[in-house]
C-alpha cells in the first residue's frame, strides 16, 4: 500500500478493467446519510452473493422488496445530491438524495439491451430514515425508498456484463437467428449461476420480446435446467453436458438436435476455442442426444462460402472481383489489374482484380451499384441513372434480365438504392423517389416486385437497405428532417412462399450515438459496421454496433477519408472493404491498417 502521496476521490465508473473484482463492505456504525448512499451505490457494482452487503444499507422491508434483475446504465456513475425538500415528516427524520446522470440504456428482465435517446437525463430519488441498529439499540440511517434494479455507470456495466448472441430458429426455417442479450461476466449474485449456466438458461427462457414474433424455440414449453444446476463447464474435449428437466425428456432425435444446435451456436460466443459438442441429458441422467460442431453447421445462420468474394464496380461501370493471390488468375497467367511490386504508395499489392463472368463483367450494360447473391451464382445491379434494376448470373453465357423494378426519381443521385440479397434468395431494394418512396422485394430475384410496408417510418424515406443472412432483420438508413439514422426492423411474413405478405415492423435505433449515418453493412450475426458522425461530432467515424443499439470503445475502427460505402462479412477474419472518395476501394485486414486496393472503383460488396 502507498505510504505517501495525495489522496484522490475515485468514482465507481472509473474502473474499466474487466479483471477487477469489487468487494462490497457493510455500512459502518453511525454512518451519515451521504455515506450510506455512496456505500449502497458502490455495493451495487459488486459480485456479492444475493447482494447481501448492498441490502444491509436498506431497511428490512426495502431489502426484501428490492429486485436487482434489471439495469439502468448511465454515462457516468450516478451523482447523488442531498435534497431536503423531499424529506418526509415535520421532525426531519427523513433524508432525500437526488440521483442524476445521463441515461445510456436499460437492460430489462429478459437481459435485452434497450438504448435511450441521446443525452436523455436521469433523475430519481433515494430516501433514508432512521431505524434501530442490528443490536436493537441506537438509530442508524437506512434507505427505505429507491429506484428499481441496478444503477451502473457505463464502465462498470462493461466490466460486469458482456454481450452474448443466443439463437432461435427463423419461423418456418431450419436457419438460426441471433438474439443478443447481456449476461454477467462472473457468477450472477442473484442466481449463483456461472457465465455458461446463465447463458444456457437465457436460451431456455426464450427469445426477447422484440424478436419473438419471427422466431421459434425448439425447446418444449417449460424446459429448464435440472434441479439446482449452477455451474456448467466444458470438459477437456470442449464438450458440454447439459441436464434438462422432465419437460424435455420425451423430445425426439430430430427435435433434440435442433435444441442442441441453439445451444451450441450460443456457446460459441463464450469461448475462443472450438466447441466440440453439446450433449443434452434427461432428468434421469440418460442421454437425450449429442450434436457435434460439424453437424450443427446444417443450421448455421450464414451459409456462405468460407472465402466469399469481394466485388466492386470499376471505372467503366462493370463488376469485378478482387482476389488476394497476386500474380495468378488461377490459370497460371497474370491476372487482370494485378499490382506490381510495392511502390510505397500505401496500396495493397496482394490484391488482383478480374471481371466477373457473365453480362455484368463483359456486357454493354453499365451499373453504379451491385449486390451478389449469397451463393455467388447471381448478381443484381442498378443502372447508372438509378432508374432500372437488372439481374444476371455470374457465369459465362448467362442472360441479363431487366426486372420490372423502376424509379421515376429525376435526381441523378437518387433513384434506386443499392440492392441487397437475403439468405432466402430474395432481392430487396429501396426506391428513393421523394414523390413515391418504397421498399421493394423480388421473391427469388424475379417476377413482380412486392411493396413492403414499413411500420413506424412516418415521413422518413429509406436511403439504403441491408438484409441479414437469416432474412428476418432489415438494416435501414432512414432520411428524416435532414438527418440519416440507422434503424433495425424485423421482417414479418403472413405465410411462406413467394406470395407471402411481408412487412417490416418494430423499428428501433441501432446507432443512437450517431446523428448522420452514411453507410452500413452487416458484419456479424448481430453486428453491423457503420460509417457516420457521432452526435455533436464533426468528423466521420467507422464503428461496430450491435443490432440492439449497444456499442463499446473497442468498436471504433481506424478512420479513412470520405467513405461513401462499406462492405463486411460475418467472418471477422475477412477484411473490411470500403469506398473512399479520395483513395478509391480500400481494405482493412484484421490487425492492419487501411490500404488502397483499387484506385478507380466504387460500390464495394460482399455476397448479400
Amino acid at each position: 500500500m502507498p505510504s505517501s502521496g495525495d489522496v484522490h476521490s475515485v468514482s465507481a465508473s472509473q474502473r474499466a478493467d474487466s479483471q477487477v473484482q469489487v468487494y462490497a463492505v457493510p455500512p459502518r456504525p453511525g454512518a451519515e446519510p451521504n455515506e450510506i448512499v455512496a456505500g449502497f451505490l458502490e455495493a451495487m457494482t459488486s459480485d456479492d452473493p444475493q447482494f447481501a452487503m448492498a441490502r444491509q444499507y436498506l431497511t428490512v422491508k426495502a431489502a426484501k422488496d428490492w429486485q436487482a434483475d434489471q439495469v439502468t446504465v448511465l454515462a457516468e456513475g450516478p451523482d447523488p445530491q442531498p435534497n431536503r425538500t423531499g424529506d418526509r415528516g415535520a421532525d426531519s427524520t427523513g433524508f432525500t438524495f437526488t440521483l442524476s446522470g445521463k441515461t445510456i440504456a436499460t437492460v430489462d428482465k429478459q437481459r435485452a439491451y434497450q438504448p435511450a435517446k441521446p443525452q436523455e437525463p436521469y433523475s430519481q430519488t433515494i430516501h433514508l430514515v432512521r431505524q434501530s441498529g442490528p443490536d436493537g439499540t441506537g438509530k442508524e440511517w437506512r434507505i427505505d425508498a429507491l429506484p428499481e434494479g441496478l444503477l451502473l455507470g457505463q464502465s462498470d456495466f462493461q466490466r460486469i456484463y458482456r454481450s452474448v448472441n443466443k439463437y432461435y430458429f427463423a419461423a418456418g426455417q431450419d436457419r438460426l437467428v441471433a438474439d443478443p442479450v447481456y449476461v454477467r461476466q462472473r457468477t450472477d449474485p442473484e442466481t449463483q449461476m456461472n457465465l455458461i449456466t446463465q447463458t444456457v438458461q437465457s436460451v431456455l427462457d426464450g427469445p426477447t420480446r422484440w424478436l419473438e414474433p419471427v422466431v421459434t424455440s425448439k425447446f418444449p414449453s417449460g424446459t429448464a435446467l435440472k434441479g439446482d444446476t449452477k455451474s456448467l463447464a466444458f470438459d477437456d474435449r470442449n464438450a458440454l453436458k447439459i441436464p434438462l428437466n422432465e419437460r424435455a425428456s420425451n423430445a425426439g432425435e430430430a427435435l433434440c438436435k435442433r435444441m442442441a444446435a441453439q445451444l451450441l451456436f450460443t456457446l460459441r460466443d463464450l469461448t475462443t476455442t472450438r466447441v466440440g459438442s453439446v450433449e443434452l441429458d434427461r432428468a434421469n441422467g440418460s442421454q437425450l442426444c449429442v450434436l457435434s460442431g460439424d453437424q450443427a453447421e446444417t443450421y448455421a445462420p450464414d451459409r456462405m462460402s468460407t472465402s466469399p468474394g469481394q466485388y466492386f464496380v470499376d471505372a467503366g461501370g462493370h463488376v469485378e472481383r478482387m482476389r488476394a493471390d497476386a500474380g495468378s488468375d488461377g490459370s497460371g497467367g497474370p491476372a487482370h489489374g494485378a499490382s506490381g511490386p510495392d511502390d510505397g504508395d500505401g496500396s495493397d499489392d496482394s490484391v488482383v482484380t478480374e471481371p466477373v463472368q457473365g453480362p455484368f463483367g463483359k456486357g454493354t450494360q453499365q451499373v453504379r451499384t451491385v449486390a451478389v447473391s449469397r451463393d455467388e451464382k447471381r448478381a443484381a445491379g442498378v443502372s447508372t441513372d438509378g432508374k432500372s434494376l437488372f439481374v444476371a448470373p455470374l457465369a459465362a453465357g448467362g442472360e441479363l434480365v431487366r426486372t420490372s423494378v423502376t424509379s421515376a426519381d429525376k435526381d441523378a443521385n437518387g433513384g434506386l438504392s443499392a440492392p441487397s440479397w437475403d439468405g432466402r434468395g430474395d432481392l430487396w431494394v429501396a426506391d428513393r423517389d421523394p414523390a413515391k418512396p418504397r421498399l421493394l422485394r423480388l421473391a427469388q430475384g424475379a417476377g413482380q416486385p412486392q411493396v413492403v410496408d414499413v411500420a413506424g417510418l412516418g415521413e422518413g424515406r429509406i436511403q439504403q437497405v441491408r438484409m441479414s443472412a437469416d432474412g428476418v432483420r432489415a438494416a435501414l438508413l432512414v432520411l428524416q428532417g435532414g438527418r440519416t439514422t440507422l434503424q433495425i426492423g424485423r421482417v414479418e411474413r403472413s405465410d411462406d412462399g413467394a406470395n407471402s405478405v411481408l412487412s417490416v415492423v418494430g423499428l428501433r435505433p441501432a446507432a443512437p450515438q450517431m446523428e448522420d449515418v452514411a453507410a452500413v453493412s452487416w458484419a456479424g450475426r448481430s453486428r453491423l459496421v457503420v460509417v457516420g458522425k457521432e452526435v455533436g461530432g464533426v468528423s466521420q467515424q467507422l464503428r461496430y454496433v450491435q443490432t440492439d443499439g449497444s456499442t463499446s470503445a473497442a468498436g471504433t475502427l481506424p478512420s479513412v477519408n470520405k467513405v461513401t460505402d462499406v462492405a463486411a462479412t460475418d467472418d471477422d477474419r475477412m477484411p473490411l472493404v470500403a469506398h473512399s472518395q479520395e483513395d478509391g476501394i480500400v481494405r482493412l485486414p484484421p490487425g492492419a491498417n487501411w490500404k488502397t486496393a483499387v484506385k478507380k472503383g466504387s460500390a464495394p460488396a460482399y455476397p448479400g
